[in-house]
This record gives C-alpha cells, sequence and structure tokens, in this order.
C-alpha cells in the first residue's frame, strides 16, 4: 500500500520557477498592494496609487527579458519530465508583451482619466481591478491545461466587468457593463461544458495529452468528445467577439471609460485569440477538419459585418468615435481570425500563427494611439463625435499627424507601411494554405475600410467650423501618444521587428 503511494505522490510534486512566472506575479501583488494601501491615502494624495500601478506594470514588462534567453516551463508533473501547467516560449512572450504593454498605456490614459472623473470613479478600486485583470490577461498565454486557461481567462475578465460599470451614478456605464457581463458569463458557461466534456472523455486537462489521446477516444465516447470540442470552441468565439457574438462590443465601448474601451480593445480581444489558439492548435489538431472551416467562416463574417457597421456610423452621432473605433475592432477581429483558420489548411501551422500574433502586435500599438487622441479630444468634446476631429490639424498639428498615422496604419496605406506589411502577412497565411476565397473576402473587406478610415483622416486636415476648441492636454496622455507614435513609426521602417514573430516557438 505505501509502496503504492510513493510514486504517486512523488509524481504531484511539481516544480516552480518563480522567474518564469515573475510577470503575471508582480502584477497581482503591486494590485493586492495597491488595494491595502487605499485604506490608509489620504483622498488628496490617491494619484500616488496611479503611478504605483504604472510603474508596477512596467516592472512586470521589463521581467519578460530575463525570460528572451530560452524556453521555460514549471508547475510540471513528475519533477519536470511530465507536461507542465505553465510554459514561457516565444509565443508566451510576445503575448505577454502586448497584454502588459497594452495594460501600461490603459493605465496612463486612466491617469488622467481619474483625474477629470471629478470622483465618480473610485481610485483604489479601479486600479486594483486594472492590475487584476492585467495579471490575468499575462497569466492566460503561459497556461497549458485547460483548468489553468479557464482560471486566468475569468480573472482576466471579471475585473473588467467591474471596471465598465465603475462609473458611479451613470446608467450607460452599468447598461454596458451588463451586456458585457451577460456575454461573458454565457461564454464561460459554455466553454466550461464543453471542456467537462473534453476531460470525460480523455482523462486529461493538458493540452498536448489531450491532443494525443482524443483521437483514440472510445467510440461510446466520440459523441461526447465531438461535442466538447465544438462548445468549447463556440464559448471562446464569444470571447473574441467574433460575429455573431460581437452585440456587446459598441454598447459596451460607449459605455466604459475611455482607457477600459482601449484596454478592452487590446488585451480583452488578446485574451480570447491566445485561448482559441491553444485549443485549436495545441490541444485540437486532429479536429483541423471542424475548428477549420468555423474559423474561416467567423473570420469572414466577422470581418464584412464590422466593417460595414464601421461604416454605417454618422459622423454627428453621439460617441460616433468611440463607436467606429468599436466596430473596426469587430472587423480587425475577423483578420486576426485568418490565420487561426489557415493553420488548419498549412503546413506550417506555426507560421501561421506567427500571423496572428505579427498582426495582434501591429493592431495595439496602433489602435492604442488611436484611443490616446481620442482621450485628448473628449477631454474637451465630451460626447467624441467624429466630427468633433474636424480641423484637429488647425489646433492640434501633432495630435492631428499622429491620429493621421494610426487610421492610415489601420487601414494599410503608407505612410503605415506596418499596417501594410501585417496585412500582407495575413492574406498571404490564407493563399498559402488554400483559402483563396477568404483572401479575396479580405481583400473586399480592406477596400470597405479604406473609406471610413480615409473619411476620418481627410477630417482632420479641414477648415475647422465654429470657434476654435482648445484641447487640454496632460503629461500622461501626451507620452501615451508619444509611445504609440514612435513605436508605429520606428515598426514601419523595421517591420522585420514584428514579423520575426512569425516563427512563434508554439509547437
Amino acid at each position: 500500500m505505501s509502496s503504492l503511494a510513493q510514486p504517486l505522490a512523488a509524481n504531484l510534486v511539481q516544480s516552480v520557477d518563480w522567474l518564469a512566472i515573475a510577470p503575471p506575479t508582480v502584477a497581482a501583488a503591486v494590485a493586492l498592494v495597491v488595494l491595502v494601501a487605499d485604506l490608509f491615502i489620504a483622498e488628496n494624495k490617491k494619484a500616488v496609487l496611479g503611478w504605483t500601478s504604472v510603474a508596477g506594470l512596467a516592472a512586470s514588462a521589463l521581467l519578460l527579458l530575463p525570460l528572451l534567453d530560452g524556453d521555460r516551463s514549471t508547475f510540471c508533473l513528475a519533477g519536470g519530465s511530465g507536461p507542465c501547467s505553465y510554459t514561457a516560449d516565444r509565443f508566451t512572450l510576445a503575448i505577454q508583451f502586448l497584454v502588459l504593454g497594452g495594460a501600461l498605456l490603459a493605465a496612463l490614459l486612466s491617469v488622467t482619466a481619474l483625474k477629470d472623473a471629478n470622483k465618480r470613479l473610485p481610485e483604489g478600486e479601479f486600479w486594483f481591478l486594472l492590475l487584476s485583470s492585467a495579471a490575468g490577461a499575462a497569466l492566460l498565454p503561459a497556461s497549458r491545461d485547460l483548468a489553468t486557461l479557464i482560471v486566468a481567462l475569468e480573472v482576466a475578465s471579471l475585473p473588467a466587468f467591474a471596471l465598465v460599470g465603475l462609473r458611479h451614478g451613470d446608467r450607460k456605464s452599468s447598461e454596458a457593463a451588463l451586456k458585457f457581463f451577460l456575454s461573458s458569463v454565457t461564454a464561460t458557461a459554455v466553454s466550461l461544458m464543453g471542456i467537462s466534456f473534453v476531460y470525460a472523455s480523455t482523462g486529461t486537462l493538458y493540452l498536448t495529452q489531450i491532443a494525443d489521446r482524443i483521437q483514440s477516444v472510445d467510440g461510446q465516447l466520440q459523441t461526447l468528445a465531438q461535442t466538447g470540442v465544438v462548445l468549447t470552441l463556440v464559448g471562446f468565439a464569444f470571447k473574441t467577439a467574433a460575429v455573431p457574438f460581437h452585440f456587446w462590443v459598441p454598447d459596451t465601448y460607449v459605455g466604459a471609460p475611455l482607457p477600459i474601451a482601449a484596454y478592452l480593445s487590446v488585451v480583452g480581444k488578446a485574451v480570447g485569440f491566445t485561448g482559441l489558439i491553444l485549443v485549436t492548435v495545441i490541444a485540437l489538431p486532429s479536429y483541423a477538419d471542424v475548428w477549420g472551416p468555423a474559423m474561416a467562416a467567423l473570420a469572414a463574417l466577422t470581418m464584412t459585418v464590422g466593417n460595414v457597421g464601421a461604416l454605417r456610423q454618422q459622423a454627428t452621432r453621439a460617441y460616433s468615435a468611440v463607436r467606429l473605433l468599436a466596430w473596426s475592432s469587430v472587423g480587425q477581429a475577423g483578420y486576426l481570425l485568418v490565420p487561426i483558420a489557415a493553420a488548419a489548411y498549412s503546413d506550417d501551422a506555426e507560421r501561421s500563427i506567427g500571423s496572428t500574433v505579427a498582426y495582434a502586435l501591429m493592431y495595439a500599438a496602433v489602435n492604442l494611439g488611436a484611443f490616446a487622441v481620442a482621450a485628448l479630444v473628449g477631454r474637451t468634446q465630451t460626447l467624441n463625435r467624429v466630427s468633433d476631429y474636424r480641423g484637429l490639424y488647425a489646433r492640434n498639428p501633432l495630435a492631428a499627424l499622429i491620429m493621421a498615422f494610426f487610421l492610415l496604419c489601420l487601414a494599410g496605406l503608407p505612410p503605415g507601411i506596418i499596417g501594410l506589411f501585417a496585412k500582407v502577412t495575413v492574406f498571404s497565411a490564407a493563399v498559402d494554405a488554400g483559402l483563396g476565397w477568404l483572401a479575396v473576402v479580405m481583400a473586399v473587406n480592406v477596400v470597405i475600410a479604406l473609406f471610413y478610415y480615409l473619411q476620418w483622416t481627410a477630417l482632420l486636415f479641414r477648415a475647422p467650423e465654429g470657434e476654435p476648441v482648445r484641447y487640454l492636454a496632460s503629461a500622461p496622455v501626451t507620452a501615451a501618444m508619444a509611445l504609440t507614435g514612435v513605436v508605429g513609426i520606428v515598426l514601419s521602417g523595421a517591420p522585420q521587428l514584428i514579423l520575426r514573430f512569425a516563427d512563434t516557438g508554439l509547437f
């Protein structure tokens, strides 16, 4: 009895590599520090919580540097020789850089937003929730078992619900939070049901073991396994805001504080796509004939609905600038889905996934930059309409030039070279995988998107109407605009810095 118990106990002992888990751990630790410090700091000194959070996120991002020398795994069974729950490889580090960098820029925008909110946003709770969500989002790309994956997903999502509805006395904010909450809870319930079916049919939660065992499932459990695969994919499709699971996006972005809308557009999207990649490409490659066509159809539908929705926005409608960016983010999600679909048909699935990573990094930099300019304009023009950007060049030339650059990047036009290269990378992934029809749909959608991006760009340089409006710049918002602008310009001059992620090291 004891001789049997000893090997079993030894098999359950897991190793811990503290350096590997440092980035999400530091973000979580700073969140706790901020929460406790909020109890003792006077109201007139609450700003220190914001700068502490910014410093914590910067430290988390810097802790990625020691991990660049090679892959590291931890929480492994059988003394490190068995499957691992946490792996810090090139794919993980790229997504963690995106997540922590995106959270850092959202935090910079939030410093000014909280100051302008006049106590309508509780600062201690805000920073705790933002850091907690960022910690969960940083944990997710390293997850290599379904339990860790779903926990990380919910740690990233649950604080985001509260952040959307945190503004006191704002019905629009509460409605946005409710829509976001209901859609996300539905997604989680469906995902958990699918994961339980997969576990019941394979007897494991580790992604690599699922990939091996699901191919030889007993005939009586075949239907259970297939149902589990479908439900798991549907659940993650909710998280990525893929059509038809996108209905919450426009109202949520409008109702949320603007920095949180920026955070959701980049970090929230990265969380969903990362989970989808891990489940499909690592755990379920043998079901490529199921999820491949599904991803291709979702990609075509999502990019089309998103771009048509953005095209229909009226420039004079309240919050039309944020709504246009929201619908644009849905369209961009469609482009991000294309290489995932291509991975099902390609002989080089790793390169296809690398195209999604490269596109996501480009999109994160320029979309956060566009939201930074929107935050600048929104400080004076509270309704933040597209028409409010008319004549921005005459009032703030630098902001207008940066915004024009970001919009051209999203459109894929020079001088936004990095946007063009990223789109070509995604396009070539579809063509190489034999998905010519999807490449054609993407090309049509790029043309549709050109109209509203160029229309907004032209508006920036038109003569202003009425009295000139002075935009209230702040150091954090200016820093966010400058940082994203520099990143976009550098990447346009040296796109290989992002395109090198076409080799993710995921396999």
